[in-house]
């Protein structure tokens, strides 16, 4: 493939997302390119953040999907050189589907970070999002090495045991699943001079945020009490951070995972 390096191109997966949205706003900028499932949603993200006069394409994208991921590679390839992958897509406890969650939150993320690697040139960043969660998962050997190798055939099955059949402890293990693939990467990256990084959100308010908080409400209030800062974070909060860990400010960060939840999961701790 012959690469159109005219443009550095930051890809946002989730892009339609509120989390999306909002990093997509911090890089103006920057050329972007859209990504998302359905490619309705991304159509209206796309005319929208134009009418802002961002320079922004998109294509829709099933990251579970090896043959749709090819097709995003290719769409990026035709327009530019990548200069960021910001992957926020992604499905909350409230899928009860264990093996879907498993697969759109851990596989596929690896599956982007293994396509993307073969775009990213000096200076490109990928940038995954974890959660304060993940935090609250102690580090084993029981499943540790599943998490990091989630395209093992056994992988699911082995961390499954773990989740006594509960969507949220299971997002908890695969998003400390997220933070161990930027280890494992972190040198096939840094061979071409690239970073890769993960971002642990608290309490975000966005569309799925309020979702689940309507099926835990008492346990959403708890957490924002007990959150040092007294508030719910804003897809602002993160979006920020991500575009500090995409600067040249961020130059020497990667393999590491940054935490931006107002303080809470050390409050949270205290109550396992």
């Amino acid at each position: 493939m012959k690469k159109n390096t005219e443009k550095k191109l930051i890809v946002i997966t989730g892009g339609a997302g509120g989390i999306g949205q909002a990093c997509a706003r911090s890089f103006k900028n920057h050329p972007l390119v859209i990504t998302d499932y359905s490619q309705d949603q991304v159509d209206k993200t796309v005319a929208t953040l134009s009418k802002e006069g961002y320079d922004a394409i998109g294509i829709s994208c099933d990251i579970t999907d090896k043959k749709d991921i090819e097709k995003l590679i290719q769409f990026v390839n035709d327009n530019g050189s990548l200069k960021a992958l910001i992957h926020t897509a992604g499905v909350s406890g409230t899928e009860k589907n264990l093996k879907k969650l498993y697969t759109i939150d851990l596989v596929a993320t690896e599956l982007l970070v293994d396509a993307f690697h073969a775009l990213a040139e000096k200076d490109t960043v990928a940038v995954l999002l974890s959660s304060m969660m993940a935090h609250a998962v102690p580090p084993s050997e029981k499943y540790d090495e599943a998490l990091a190798n989630p395209q093992a055939s056994d992988s699911f099955d082995i961390v499954s045991k773990y989740a006594n059949n509960d969507s949220d402890t299971l997002y908890n293990f695969v998003k400390r699943g997220v933070q161990l693939l930027t280890h494992k990467h972190v040198n096939a990256w840094g061979e071409r001079g690239a970073r890769i990084v993960s971002v642990s959100p608290g309490v975000i308010e966005t569309p799925m945020a309020l979702k689940a908080a309507e099926e835990h409400p008492e346990r959403m209030k708890l957490i924002k009490e007990a959150t040092p800062l007294k508030r719910n974070g804003q897809p602002e909060d993160i979006a920020d951070v991500v575009s500090f860990l995409v600067s040249d400010a961020a130059r020497f960060i990667t393999g590491t995972d940054i935490l931006v939840d107002g303080g809470v999961i050390q409050n949270i701790k205290k109550m396992y």
